[in-house]
């Protein structure tokens, strides 16, 4: 596996959670796989959005919060800004309504409890931290992503090889 040079900035994080590997990291690859399809052009295409957890996140996900964070992390919160006191709120809002604003800006039909799929029996080969985004398009296309929250908040999407940071930028050897 390759390497990458973090700065105690990168392992020092604001975030909610009991866990950042069950929390924040599902909520930034929430964020970065609705990010995806807005950078492609494709979210005002989306028509529903399911989400897969796999190993400890579907084992301890209710427990730390997993469910929350991807709901959050698709509706575009970030972390670090959000109020938590907000947080139960905007969750209820979500489930009792069935719909989401994925990034705060396209609304899809969206039912927490049949959307979130706690997979307690699968594993993925790479890492016991995973989670699948699936968005089904208006066109009868889906698009899924798969992540790993590899601990400390971090996240890797499956498929990616290395670092995406240029060597040449960081200031130290």
């Amino acid at each position: 596996m390759s390497h990458e040079a973090i700065s105690v900035f990168d392992i020092f994080k604001i975030g909610v959670g009991p866990s950042s590997s069950h929390t924040l990291g599902p909520w930034r690859a929430a964020q970065r796989f609705v990010t995806m399809l807005q950078d492609r052009h494709m979210l005002h295409a989306v028509k529903g959005v399911r989400v897969l957890l796999y190993g400890s996140l579907a084992k301890t996900g209710k427990g730390h919060g997993t469910d929350i964070a991807v709901q959050l992390g698709l509706a575009g919160d970030d972390p670090v800004t959000f109020a938590v006191d907000q947080i139960d709120t905007k969750i209820r809002d979500i489930a009792a309504r069935k719909k989401i604003l994925l990034l705060g800006t396209h609304e899809v039909d969206f039912d927490p409890a049949a959307d979130i799929e706690f997979l307690i029996t699968e594993s993925l080969p790479f890492h016991p931290n995973a989670v699948s985004f699936l968005a089904d398009m208006h066109d009868g296309q889906s698009i899924a992503e798969t992540w790993y929250s590899i601990g400390g908040g971090f996240v890797v999407k499956e498929g990616d090889t290395g670092s995406e940071k240029d060597p040449s930028t960081w200031p130290s050897p």
